[in-house]
């Protein structure tokens, strides 16, 4: 059994998207994060090191987003959940990427694509199995 934690709203300005003024003008992607963690070891010991240091982990994703442009945001959300399962603490990962100024010739609020990724049993390696169902 895992916690979650979340970090929503992270802004990011980069340059992705299919069309040359998304790559040459650029726009604000907003990612949220749901992370399944066990958070006991560090309730116990009250220590940083037994738990994400979700400040660094946020610095790692703003990085990721904001570097290479790629066309689709199905490419960025799986980059960023590569980047979040690199901690061997996190179990599965929930990935939203947020894409509010999309070219699109109507009136909309938002176009998102959520993706959930989970670590396989015994990979401290941070690599994913593919499933895409949501945690238990």
């Amino acid at each position: 059994m895992t916690d979650e934690l979340s970090i929503l709203g992270i802004e990011c300005f980069a340059h992705h998207g299919v069309f040359d003024h998304e790559r040459r003008d650029g726009q604000v992607f907003t990612i949220d994060l749901t992370l399944g963690v066990d958070t006991r070891p560090a309730a116990a010991s009250d220590d940083l090191a037994e738990t994400v240091d979700y400040g660094g982990l946020v610095d790692r994703v703003v990085a990721a987003v904001e570097r290479d442009p790629v066309d689709l945001i199905e490419t960025l959300a799986q980059r960023i959940a590569d980047v979040v399962l690199l901690d061997r603490r996190v179990e599965w990962a929930r990935v939203t990427v947020h894409k509010p100024d999309a070219p699109i010739q109507a009136t909309f609020a938002d176009v998102r694509l959520t993706i959930t990724r989970h670590r396989e049993a015994g990979d401290a390696a941070g690599n994913r199995t593919g499933k895409e169902e949501a945690p238990a």
